[in-house]
């Protein structure tokens, strides 16, 4: 096919010349000089059209790795809240809830596929209340909930129905929470977080291809004369294309490699950022929940370098189509 043939024939050792400053690319090597184009170069490219594109490319960047982000950290939560179960016992009308909390404890710890039964103190139920009520000696005069953490084995689950039926049978005022709610919560989250990101990433190449349809038919439009001379010569459709989409395959590398380079510093300086602003303990630890810790693994910043190489196919592509229609327009 012609498209990965101009890829493999591309003159990537040129790549470098247009990467760096004039001043300092003319000192490179021949073998890294660029290629003489029969297309005058400055007309199909200029700084302004590489910025945008760059700025395209960081915004894909970052919703890329913010959806990649919230993937992980939710993915994460998933696994942790559905290998625990949480037992509540209600304090209201309860004499002795210390005794019923033993009793509760020790009747799940009888049970089948149950590794650890954890029971949590009045302090500490209280505690879980402080990011959104704060610390005050009104939460002691409060009937706070007793809670019981159980931790259940993943390999061999027991059954939560059967559990619940017993709980309930047994005793009084006594609900088991499987966090299923929690996970479907989860889920629908994530999913909308990813649609959300998919539609951005659609706005951004279809602003993407509308600057490149833009830049080639100006470019067209400016070189028309050498164009026509072109074809006076014999030079075909796809010889004209070519000098076009090599120009624009590498822009797309060019400020696809911008835009990832600012975006991987823009995730690095997040965690950063987070902690200068100041922000209040509930916002934090909302936000860690959200993004995790802010930071992207190896495979985050795979993605970017995936935008890149979209970002410059998509260049490339677009170039070559909207080249070969403004040439039938022009027979």
């Amino acid at each position: 096919m012609t498209f990965f043939s101009d890829i493999r024939h591309y003159p990537w050792t040129n790549l470098l010349t247009g990467l760096l400053p004039v001043g300092l690319a003319a000192r490179l090597p021949v073998r890294f000089q660029g290629k003489q184009s029969i297309v005058p170069p400055a007309s199909i490219a200029g700084n302004a059209l590489t910025v945008v594109i760059a700025i395209m490319s960081f915004l894909a960047c970052l919703t890329a790795g913010a959806v990649y982000m919230i993937n992980q950290s939710a993915q994460a939560w998933v696994n942790d809240i559905s290998s625990e179960i949480t037992v509540e016992l209600d304090p209201v009308n309860e004499a002795d809830i210390e005794k019923k909390m033993t009793l509760v404890s020790l009747f799940l710890a009888k049970q089948k596929g149950i590794t650890e039964v954890k029971p949590l103190t009045a302090e500490d139920s209280a505690k879980l209340l402080e990011p959104w009520l704060g610390q005050s000696s009104a939460l002691q005069a409060l009937p706070i909930p007793r809670l019981i953490a159980v931790e259940i084995d993943r390999s061999n689950p027991p059954d939560i129905d059967l559990i619940k039926t017993a709980l309930s049978q047994n005793f009084e005022g006594v609900t088991l929470d499987d966090h299923r709610r929690w996970q479907a919560e989860i889920r629908t989250l994530t999913r909308s977080a990813a649609l959300g990101g998919i539609a951005v990433l659609g706005l951004v190449a279809a602003a993407t291809i509308a600057v490149i349809v833009s830049a080639t038919r100006s470019a067209m439009a400016s070189n028309r004369e050498i164009i026509e001379v072109l074809h006076f010569v014999g030079a075909n459709e796809r010889f004209i294309s070519s000098e076009f989409e090599r120009h624009f395959l590498g822009l797309g590398v060019r400020a696809g490699l911008m835009g990832a380079v600012a975006a991987a510093i823009a995730f690095l300086l997040l965690p950063l950022a987070t902690h200068m602003l100041g922000a209040s303990t509930v916002t934090a630890a909302e936000t860690q929940r959200l993004i995790g810790s802010g930071e992207l693994d190896l495979l985050g910043y795979f993605l970017c370098v995936l935008v890149v190489i979209v970002v410059a196919c998509l260049c490339m592509i677009t170039s070559r189509l909207c080249v070969i229609r403004v040439l039938k327009s022009y027979a």
